[in-house]
C-alpha cells in the first residue's frame, strides 16, 4: 500500500498534465490549433504567435497551475497518507511527463516549460523563484524564449544542488531539464542557424485575434477584367 499510493498519486499527476490548455484555451477561442502553425508546439509561447495575448496568457497560467496545483496537495495533505518530498517530486514529474505526452490528445504534448515551471514551484518556491529570474533575463536580454528555457531548465537542478540539497527534488529537476532540453532540439539547431522566431513574433498560420484583420471592402476574391473604381480622397 506505502508503494501504491506514490504510484497512484502519480498517475493523478500524469492525467491533470495531460489536459493541453494550448489546445483547449484556442478551441475556446476561436483560434487555430497552436500544433497547426509556428513552431507547432501546443504551449503558450506559441499561442502568443496568433496575435492574442489573452490566449496566452490563459496558457500560460493554467499549464503552470496544473503542475503547481498537483505537487502542493501532496505537501499539504500528503502527509497523513505517508507522502513525502519523494511523492511530491514522483506527481510533479507525472504531471510533466503528461503535458510532453497527454493521453487526452493523441500524446502530443508541448516542451514543458510552464509546467515544469509550476512544478519547482510547488517543490521548492524560493527555487522557483531563482528559475523564473534567470528565464526572465534571459528572455528579456536575447528575446528568446526558448533560449531563456533551455538555460533556466539547466541552471534549476544546480540551483537545487548548490544551494539546498540533492534528494528526490533533485533527481526530478535533473530529468525535467534533460527531457526539456531534449524536446528543444529544434529550437537549438534554429537558435545555431539564427533562423529562430522571437518573442511576440506573429507566425504565419495563425488566427489572428478577432478584430484585428482588414478586408478590401470589395472582398478578397478575383475581379472581373475590366474591373476599376475609385476610392474617396483621404481629408487633409
Amino acid at each position: 500500500m506505502e508503494t501504491l499510493l506514490p504510484l497512484l498519486a502519480a498517475v493523478i499527476g500524469y492525467l491533470i498534465g495531460s489536459l493541453s490548455f494550448a489546445v483547449i484555451v484556442s478551441r475556446a477561442m476561436g483560434l487555430s490549433d497552436p500544433r497547426s502553425y509556428g513552431s507547432g508546439n501546443p504551449g503558450a509561447t506559441n499561442v502568443l504567435r496568433s496575435g492574442n495575448k489573452a490566449a496566452a496568457v490563459l496558457t500560460l497560467v493554467f499549464d503552470a497551475l496544473k503542475g503547481y496545483l498537483p505537487v502542493l496537495a501532496v505537501n499539504l495533505w500528503g502527509a497523513r497518507y505517508g507522502l513525502g518530498e519523494g511523492a511530491a517530486a514522483l506527481v510533479g514529474l507525472g504531471a510533466f511527463l503528461g503535458h510532453l505526452w497527454p493521453v487526452f490528445f493523441k500524446f502530443e504534448g508541448g516542451k514543458g516549460v510552464a509546467t515544469a515551471a509550476g512544478v519547482i514551484f510547488g517543490l521548492n518556491p524560493l527555487l522557483g523563484v531563482a528559475t523564473l529570474a534567470t528565464w526572465v533575463v534571459v528572455a528579456w536580454v536575447s528575446r528568446y524564449s526558448s533560449l531563456a528555457a533551455i538555460v533556466a531548465a539547466a541552471l534549476a537542478p544546480m540551483y537545487q544542488l548548490l544551494i539546498w540539497e540533492a534528494g528526490a527534488t533533485a533527481l526530478a529537476l535533473i530529468i525535467m531539464a534533460l527531457l526539456l532540453v531534449w524536446r528543444h532540439q529544434a529550437n537549438i539547431q534554429k537558435l545555431m542557424a539564427g533562423t529562430e522566431s522571437k518573442l511576440g513574433q506573429k507566425a504565419a498560420g495563425a488566427t489572428p485575434a478577432p478584430g484585428t484583420s482588414k478586408k478590401h471592402p470589395h472582398g478578397t476574391g478575383p475581379k472581373p477584367a475590366g474591373h476599376s473604381h475609385h476610392h474617396p480622397a483621404r481629408k487633409k
